[in-house]
C-alpha cells in the first residue's frame, strides 16, 4: 500500500507542543488546507460547500520512522499509567493516521492553488500532510453515549490564563483570546508540575513564555524571539 498526501495543512502552530490535545476543543483556532497541484480539480469538491464539517485522515509526519510499542501513557492518565495503544490517539502506533473532526468554514478558490479548505478546531502541526478529506454524517458519526472508561475520571484540566504586561502589549486582542482558549487547557505534559519552571512554545511567529503555579498560567511574553 503507497499513499501520497493530497494536501497539507497551515496552521497556527509550527511544533506540536501547545497543540490541542483533540480536535473541535479550540474552534477559534483557523487553518487552511491547501492541496497538492493534481488534486486540485474544482470538481472534487462539489456539494463540500454544503458540509458543515469534514474528517481529516492525516499522517504523524514527526513520527515517521520511530518505533512504536505495545502501551503507552496516556497524558490524561498523569503520565504514570500504561494503556494498549490501540485504545489510546497516540501518535506513535505501527501506521501513524491521525484522524480528526473540523468545522469547514468556506472554500476559496485560489487562481493559484486551487480549491483552499478554510477550517475551524483543527489540532494539527503546521504543515501536516493530509491523506484524505470525508464529509462528517451526524446521524453516524455521533454517538452521545460512547465512552472512554479510563478517562471517565479523568477530568479534564483547566487553568486561570493571565497575561503580564510585557504579554499584553505583544499581543492583539485575537491573539489573546486563541491563546487563552489553548492554555487554559495545560499543554504541560501532566507528570510535570514545577512552579518555577518556564515554558515555551510556538504560536504563529511567537514565542509564547509561560509558568504555571496554584492553578493560574501566566504568560510572561510573546516576542518574536526564539533564542530564549
Amino acid at each position: 500500500m503507497n499513499f501520497e498526501p493530497i494536501a497539507h495543512i497551515r496552521t497556527d502552530f509550527p511544533s506540536k507542543f501547545g497543540i490541542p490535545r483533540q480536535s473541535s476543543l479550540v474552534p477559534s483556532l483557523r487553518a487552511r488546507i491547501v492541496m497538492e497541484p493534481q488534486f486540485r480539480s474544482r470538481e472534487a469538491f462539489t456539494a463540500l460547500e454544503g458540509c458543515t464539517h469534514i474528517w481529516l485522515l492525516w499522517v504523524f509526519s514527526e513520527t515517521l520512522g520511530r518505533d512504536w510499542t505495545p502501551t503507552v501513557r496516556p497524558p490524561r492518565l498523569g503520565g504514570n499509567r500504561r494503556v494498549g495503544v490501540f485504545a489510546t490517539r497516540s501518535p506513535f502506533r505501527p501506521n501513524p493516521i491521525g484522524l480528526s473532526a473540523v468545522q469547514l468554514e468556506r472554500i476559496e478558490f485560489d487562481p493559484a492553488l486551487g480549491p483552499v479548505l478554510h477550517v475551524c478546531g483543527a489540532d494539527l502541526m503546521d504543515g501536516t500532510p493530509i491523506l484524505d478529506i470525508k464529509p462528517y454524517l451526524a446521524y453516524a458519526d455521533s454517538i452521545p453515549s460512547a465512552r472512554v472508561e479510563y478517562l471517565s475520571q479523568a477530568g479534564e484540566p483547566q487553568l486561570e490564563v493571565v497575561f503580564c504586561a510585557a504579554a499584553e502589549a505583544e499581543l492583539s486582542a485575537e491573539e489573546k483570546d486563541i491563546l487563552c482558549s489553548v492554555l487554559e487547557r495545560d499543554p504541560r505534559p501532566s507528570f510535570q508540575d514545577d512552579p518555577d519552571r518556564i515554558y515555551g512554545m510556538a504560536f504563529r511567529d511567537r514565542n509564547i513564555r509561560f509558568r504555571v503555579a496554584g492553578g493560574v498560567l501566566t504568560v510572561l511574553s510573546a516576542s518574536a524571539d526564539f533564542s530564549l
